[in-house]
């Protein structure tokens, strides 16, 4: 442990490497004085007041203890990042330990501030300073400093000795000109003269053939304008104004395809090309846009959704370029799946195209360029990436041609069995001072945390600890940043030179910190992992601080794929010529990533566990159509390949030849096909030829998991609303939402609360599932409580994303395959619901109005104003006072409800009695249909669903009345037979809107049939309530009810 600074020989270990001592007479920036700087014992993680909360994330309880306690250290007077210049030599090797381990002695020149006098030992390798190093701590190395300042150190061995080579003058010749590029095109390269050595080495491939490419370089080596290079041999080939042209640009997540949209959306826009994201779950204006778009930026997910319809859409079918980023993600366990389908499913649609031209040479096509980070084989890609004909082009370059050499350290610490992944993630934070201090050289820091909470934990240790001298000018932007930081945590970190980022936190929070850390005024900055493949913020340093995170209520260690990303952040080419990253792990694990960053590791397919939902998206589309044509499909996946050369990890036998493991890919086949046959969502006949069902079709359309599809074919068909919101809740699509320990709170108090507004349908006990978490936010959502936690926003975000397709699923797929009218019923309400995000008999209508936002509505709902006839029915200038706007946006409001659609419902019973059936005439009206056909408020798409039910249950019609229908006569007229129920004569109608909350007309009708029975009619009120209307008539008139519905 550190000797406080009166010590004549302090000890250099773990926990204190390379700190220096201070020096007497110190002049420090912006006139402050010197400040002790302190390095705290390592408390013991029951001390720690947050342990608790981490405790419980991993479910477990264990007794609080005194573990990993390290003893006290003492005041030790240093300052953090002072800088170290050192020369290297090879002089004077100790025979004994270079005979011991073949290890090399460098001579390292100490810094003139270092204490000369003291005598240093380490019980931990040194990093020593060439660019590949990959660094160990196993090796008990000692160091003395002799009297000229020069300290001898011996280098632990080197794992990896890929020698760092200066490019010689030889490779410079091989850099090519941007002035190769035709005139029209070289503003897309115009930030530099030539290209560097990668692209110049694929710049033959890219520009002057068609053939598929594949390039695995080290992240930062510029793979960026290899895209950008394919994209230019396309618009060169095909003659302006490239109409029938699409490009498509694929990156894992919305992040990337958001930093690349930026980013070409500049560059390309000049010369003619429209740019558009397609991500999450685009809006229908949105998918006509792309209609237009030249490039198309995406997820794997997304695109995906797209292909499945790609008969029905002609804009896939004009795709003639396929750029698709960190095409390694093909290894990821949850997402690579898709990628690997939607790339084969591509190769499809080209030969769809071929097979159905006159004139196959004639058409152009479809090229496929991906980038992948280093992985050993790349050829696997390349293969899987054939044109049919050969394999595509794979260019493979080492770290020696990085534009920034990265140096890449493992350090494992000690950890016991008895210890817990929090705990040993805590012990961690008090080490990460020490790590900066030897590795950072005073420039920007970025370490990766397990959680959010983590990331403020580290962050805090951090600032607690450490001392950043920043000069005036540094100080006075921190202090300017931190002045606008909404996040009270935050900001006093920010002053100190400590930030932190995650998704958790306001996005406008989120925009300054990023902008002190690019401009070099935040020194050190923490983050989850998430951060690696979103926005760009490159830094000298980089430390996984664990390389375990939390995921679905439990530690995991991250892939192969997420340390590479994280890694790959370091190394800025505007400013370093050298970069480090450095993974701190437990000692167990120390070998494992130090072979995964020699690259090792081979990526392989996971298309086998989501085989179920892919087979039946592809038999959608007929590209699958029987078992021989399915295996034909699986050859074109990359599991086929990986499959004949490593049959072991799929689960098959070793020693199979490749009609063994064909006949094993078959077997997979037929049991996932089985499945789908089992539920009906294929019919499949003996000789194994496959139809798809409408279940099927829906299930592929909508995107919907299959244990999801499971779970509702277990509907008994009389939810009730309450109940169909728990379904909801449980399914699949969600699987990615976390409960945390600091949300509990909140959501219990959402859930349950005597002195606060609650939810419609409180849960039993406390919320301590994510499914509960799920029920719980939709119900505030959908109730208009307002939610301050950020991170619950979030959340709720991505919920209603996808539950509105999973609503509007379920409704259709109850309508085609339950007849069950209280469900289906419940289930068009609750898509309405997710839609509009307000329950069906909200108060807070205005809502759904331009300009109007939760503020606003609560403003008018506490002026009485709870429908749109008493919107409607308020002076303009009462409406402006109340809202505090000022003129004319009280006519503007007005104007928006006067121009709703307002229907009114009729039915007419037929005089053709008889004890089983009548007949009845049912009347859908627009009464202000005139006043529609100049200006319509609703969207062009808007309908009602009229569905009319019996006391049996039986759904006696079901039927979908579009506005644009409405408006040529005003009316919609059907006459309907119904069968007399069981149980009640009574049967209720029901025109629920598709996008409004308040339009609903709902009513019931007592049906006359020969026999004793009565007959009336009884209409439902907006709040719920029965309205019953009494009336007598005589067999032989016709029972009619007429319900007026301005609105509700």
């Amino acid at each position: 442990m550190l000797q406080s600074d009166g010590m004549a020989d302090p000890v250099l270990s773990l926990d204190n490497l390379f700190f220096e001592g201070p020096e007497g007479d110190q002049k420090y920036l912006g006139n402050e004085e010197p400040t002790n700087w302190y390095l705290a014992p390592v408390p013991s993680a029951f001390k720690i007041s947050p342990t608790q909360e981490l405790q419980m994330e991993l479910g477990e309880n264990h007794k609080k203890g005194e573990d990993g306690d390290e003893s006290a250290c003492s005041k030790f007077r240093k300052s953090l990042f002072k800088s170290a210049n050192y020369t290297y030599g090879n002089t004077c090797n100790t025979a004994s330990a270079s005979a011991k381990r073949g290890i090399d002695t460098y001579d390292v020149a100490n810094n003139k501030k270092m204490n000369i006098e003291g005598q240093w030992r380490n019980n931990m390798q040194i990093a020593q300073y060439s660019d590949f190093n990959l660094l160990s701590v196993n090796d008990i190395i000692s160091a003395s400093v002799n009297g000229k300042g020069i300290e001898n150190a011996y280098s632990f061995p080197c794992v990896s000795k890929t020698s760092c080579t200066e490019e010689t003058e030889e490779d410079l010749k091989v850099l090519r000109p941007v002035t190769e590029i035709p005139t029209q095109f070289r503003s897309i390269f115009k930030e530099f003269p030539y290209f560097n050595y990668i692209q110049s080495k694929a710049l033959n491939d890219l520009l002057y053939t068609d053939r598929n490419f594949v390039i695995c370089a080290p992240t930062g080596s510029g793979k960026t304008v290899i895209f950008e290079l394919a994209i230019t041999r396309l618009l060169i080939k095909v003659p302006m104004p490239w109409l029938n042209i699409k490009i498509v640009y694929m990156a894992p997540i919305k992040a990337l395809c958001s930093q690349r949209f930026d980013d070409w959306k500049e560059k390309f826009e000049p010369i003619g090309l429209i740019c558009k994201e397609l991500t999450g779950d685009t809006a229908m204006d949105d998918l006509f846009e792309i209609q237009h778009a030249h490039i198309i930026l995406t997820t794997p997910e997304k695109w995906d959704s797209m292909t499945r319809k790609w008969r029905d859409n002609s804009i896939v079918q004009l795709v003639r370029l396929i750029l698709i980023d960190e095409v390694h993600v093909v290894n990821d366990e949850s997402r690579g799946a898709t990628l690997e389908v939607v790339v084969s499913r591509m190769k499809t649609v080209q030969s769809a195209l071929l097979r159905s031209s006159e004139n196959p040479d004639s058409v152009l096509p479809m090229r496929f360029v991906a980038v992948s980070a280093t992985i050993p084989n790349a050829d696997d890609i390349a293969e899987w990436l054939s044109d049919g004909k050969r394999p595509a082009v794979c260019l493979k370059i080492d770290e020696r041609h990085r534009p920034v050499k990265l140096r890449k350290v493992v350090l494992g610490f000690p950890w016991s069995s008895n210890q817990t992944e929090f705990k040993f993630d805590l012990t961690l934070n008090y080490k990460v001072a020490n790590v900066i201090q030897t590795y950072s050289e005073q420039r920007p820091t970025l370490v990766f945390c397990a959680t959010r909470k983590g990331v403020q934990q580290a962050a805090s240790v951090l600032a607690k600890d450490a001392k950043f001298m920043m000069n005036t000018e540094q100080h006075k932007r921190l202090q300017k940043s931190a002045s606008l930081i909404k996040d009270a945590r935050l900001r006093d970190l920010l002053i100190c030179g400590v930030a932190y980022h995650h998704a958790g936190i306001e996005v406008s929070d989120r925009k300054i910190i990023e902008a002190a850390f690019n401009m070099g005024d935040l020194p050190v900055l923490f983050t989850t992992s998430t951060l690696a493949m979103g926005v760009n913020l490159p830094a000298h340093l980089v430390i996984i601080k664990s390389t375990m995170h939390y995921v679905g209520g439990m530690f995991q260690e991250y892939s192969e794929t997420d340390i590479l990303q994280m890694i790959g952040r370091a190394g800025r080419p505007q400013f370093d010529s050298t970069a480090t990253a450095v993974i701190m792990t437990r000692l167990s694990t120390r070998d494992k990533y130090v072979q995964m960053l020699n690259g090792a590791d081979t990526i392989e397919s996971s298309l086998h566990m989501h085989l179920v939902e892919h087979l039946n998206a592809e038999i959608v589309l007929h590209t699958i159509t029987d078992v021989n044509i399915a295996l034909e499909w699986i050859r074109s996946t990359f599991l086929y390949i990986r499959a004949l050369k490593n049959p072991a990890h799929y689960g098959f036998p070793p020693g199979l030849n490749r009609t063994g493991i064909e006949e094993k890919l078959q077997e997979l086949c037929l049991k996932n096909l089985n499945d789908l046959s089992s539920y009906d969502l294929i019919k499949m006949d003996e000789k194994f030829y496959f139809k798809p069902t409408e279940t099927g079709r829906l299930m592929a359309w909508y995107y919907i998991a299959f244990d999801t599809m499971k779970k509702c074919f277990k509907i008994n068909g009389t939810e009730t609303l309450s109940e169909l919101v728990t379904l909801i809740s449980s399914c699949n699509e969600f699987s990615d939402v976390k409960l945390r320990i600091n949300e509990k709170r909140i959501l219990n108090t959402l859930n349950k609360d005597k002195n606060k507004i609650t939810i419609r349908y409180p849960m039993e006990g406390k919320i301590k599932t994510r499914e509960m978490k799920v029920n719980c936010l939709i119900q505030a959502q959908l109730g208009c409580i307002p939610i301050q936690d950020f991170t619950l926003t979030q959340d709720i975000g991505k919920i209603f994303r996808n539950g509105i397709r999973l609503t509007k699923w379920l409704s259709e797929f109850l309508a085609s395959h339950k007849d069950n009218f209280t469900v289906l019923l419940n289930s068009l309400i609750l898509a309405k619901c997710f839609k509009c995000r307000l329950w069906e008999n909200s108060v807070y209508v205005s809502k759904q109005l331009e300009k109007i936002g939760l503020t606003l509505s609560n403003a008018m709902v506490n002026a009485g104003l709870t429908s749109f006839k008493k919107i409607e029915e308020t002076n303009a200038r009462e409406l402006e006072l109340i809202l505090n706007r000022h003129p004319p946006f009280g006519n503007q409001i007005k104007d928006s409800v006067v121009h709703l659609p307002k229907y009114e419902l009729t039915i007419e019973q037929l005089a053709k009695y008889n004890e089983a059936v009548a007949e009845l005439l049912v009347t859908v009206i627009l009464t202000n249909f005139e006043q529609l056909r100049t200006k319509r408020t609703a969207p062009d798409f808007h309908y009602v669903t009229l569905i009319i039910g019996d006391n049996d249950n039986r759904v006696v019609l079901r039927q979908k009345i579009m506005d644009s229908a409405l408006l040529k006569i005003g009316k919609w007229t059907k006459k309907v037979e119904v069968r007399r129920p069981v149980k009640s004569d009574e049967i209720s109608i029901n025109l629920i809107s598709s996008e409004y909350v308040g339009l609903d007309i709902q009513q019931k009708f007592e049906v006359f049939y020969l026999g004793p029975k009565g007959f009336g009619n009884k209409m439902l009120s907006r709040h719920g309530k029965l309205e019953t209307d009494s009336c007598q008539i005589s067999p032989a008139r016709s029972p009619a009810a007429r319900i007026n519905k301005d609105y509700a």
